[in-house]
């Protein structure tokens, strides 16, 4: 992962513990955990703004950068009675090392400024912006629900429901490892990439109701993340930001 200046060993925490242990279940899972109405109108506008840039389908790697990259395995501070703490701070300045390293080696070999920006900077974003679309296509769709209250939320539903299946040509799904069927990478991490579609096909007779099935199309990510812009924890519900500027204006 050096080449995306991901600190392994912390994003291993996120995703493991984190992310699968407490799936859509928002005040833990804080991965796209879209505000709700009265929290985005309460924002500033640049706040407003940010989170706007975050919901677009062009610019949505800020959301990987500045809610998972900067606080998430730059600043994290790991609890002292948490193992493997010294794991934490080797993967950062291994990490830092590297990104040292190559800005070196592209400034000296690959034209100087503008080569650490096509060495360095470019890769960085356009991860950034990979992982963002991808695991926002994992986890936010029109019929997928998210969780503030633990009495709502089961490890099941966080798994099984709220998680989707993005169909694509067999050569796009060859090429990012089958990782867009992603329910049964929920269900049971172990299922290594190359035997998602079978573990799918297994899933999808006795399961297939509960997961949420679409193929991707540009048209329809486009839709998804116009309609999935806030969200009422109360009643499981989607609105667009006209929505909330029509109530604001009333």
């Amino acid at each position: 992962m050096l080449p995306s200046l991901n600190m392994y060993r912390l994003w291993s925490y996120g995703h493991n513990k984190v992310h699968h242990g407490f799936t859509s279940f928002s005040p833990i899972d804080w991965i796209w955990r879209p505000f709700t109405p009265e929290e985005y109108r309460a924002r500033s506008r640049v706040q407003r703004f940010v989170y706007r840039l975050e919901r677009h389908p062009a610019t949505c790697g800020l959301h990987y950068l500045l809610r998972v990259w900067w606080p998430g395995m730059v600043r994290f501070r790991p609890d002292p009675k948490l193992r493997r703490t010294r794991g934490f701070r080797a993967a950062k300045l291994g990490t830092l090392a590297f990104a040292l390293a190559a800005a070196v080696v592209a400034y000296r070999f690959a034209g100087g400024p503008w080569g650490v920006v096509a060495a360095v900077l470019v890769p960085f974003a356009v991860f950034n912006w990979f992982i963002a679309l991808f695991v926002y296509l994992h986890h936010t769709h029109p019929d997928v629900p998210f969780f503030d209250d633990r009495q709502e939320w089961s490890a099941t539903i966080g798994q099984l429901h709220c998680s989707t299946v993005v169909r694509c040509s067999r050569v796009t799904e060859l090429l990012t490892h089958h990782i867009l069927v992603h329910t049964p990478h929920h269900v049971d991490t172990r299922i290594p990439f190359y035997r998602l579609e079978v573990a799918y096909a297994d899933l999808r007779p006795v399961y297939g109701r509960h997961i949420h099935e679409y193929r991707f199309r540009w048209s329809t990510v486009r839709g998804i993340f116009a309609a999935c812009q806030l969200f009422d924890f109360d009643t499981k519900t989607w609105s667009r930001f006209s929505d909330t500027a029509g109530r604001a204006h009333s």
